[in-house]
């Protein structure tokens, strides 16, 4: 099992270059990065977890810059963005970062997407909330013509984009329904986003990991549905706190990488972390 790693990477945390250089020669597979531009103050979403909104929230790196620097600095650490709130991006620029990351790196980055929690955080980039996921899609169905080797236009429910010469590609070629660097999808169990999955995706991003024995054979059932390879589905439990028993079930499932959750802490904090974490590895 690979065990990468997630952390909110801020102006007070360990640097993103001192980390993937740790993860790097202590043999973990990767570094995921989540994403807020702004945390409005006078917000009225709850924080999904409970009680107060962590600090950290308000403070986070960009990912793409982030995980560029990550890159710069390593040679087999996988990276990618946990998540990405795609609906709150441009599509044609959100396609080139993701492109230009993924060729650089030579295929070592992943896009994780999801629809975000934050009402007010999205709607400052002009985002009606209730139309959110449909507009994530759509964007990324524009990414993928923008993607595709030959110039292909693409017209949209919520944008368009004539056909263009595009580049770089990303590294990673066609398989099924999905071009571009591998993609993984975040968001709680359920129909819809199972056959979102389905369609868009190489994978499920659940946060935690809890209720895997119920949900993933409900997604495997929807991407066979789809007509995907069964054998080409990937389920990646993201921000886990570990322990060995839990690292167990998970390969018991069929899981083949877990994305362990750092400490948003400075240097010598988060080196501590990956002491503790490397016993698992």
């Amino acid at each position: 099992m690979r065990i990468a790693t997630t952390i909110f990477l801020t102006d007070e945390t360990i640097t993103p270059v001192r980390l993937a250089r740790e993860l790097e020669q202590r043999g973990f597979s990767g570094l995921y990065l989540p994403e807020h531009t702004h945390i409005p103050v006078s917000r009225e979403t709850p924080y999904p977890a409970g009680g107060e909104l962590p600090p950290e929230y308000g403070r986070t790196l960009d990912p793409f810059i982030a995980l560029g620097q990550a890159l710069a600095v390593t040679e087999r650490l996988d990276v990618g963005t946990g998540i990405t709130l795609i609906a709150q991006h441009d599509p044609i620029d959100l396609a080139k970062q993701a492109a230009t990351l993924d060729h650089l790196s030579g295929g070592r980055f992943t896009l994780g997407i999801g629809f975000g929690w934050n009402v007010e955080e999205a709607a400052d980039h002009g985002v009606e909330w209730s139309t959110r996921r449909a507009l994530g899609s759509d964007r990324l169905a524009l990414m993928r013509a923008l993607w595709s080797d030959e110039p292909t236009a693409y017209d949209g429910a919520f944008g368009s984009v004539r056909a263009s010469q595009a580049h770089p590609k990303p590294v990673r070629r066609p398989r099924g329904p999905v071009n571009g660097p591998r993609t993984l999808i975040g968001g709680a169990a359920g129909p819809k986003l199972f056959a979102q999955i389905a369609e868009n995706a190489d994978g499920w991003l659940p946060i935690g990991g809890r209720g895997l024995s119920e949900s993933i054979p409900k997604l495997r059932t929807a991407w066979e549905e789809a007509g995907r390879d069964p054998e080409h589905l990937q389920v990646v439990p993201y921000a886990v706190l570990p322990s060995p028993g839990k690292l167990a079930h998970y390969a018991d499932l069929g899981v083949e990488e877990v994305v362990l959750q750092l400490p948003p802490a400075g240097e010598a904090e988060v080196l501590r972390a990956l002491d503790a974490y490397a016993a698992h590895l």
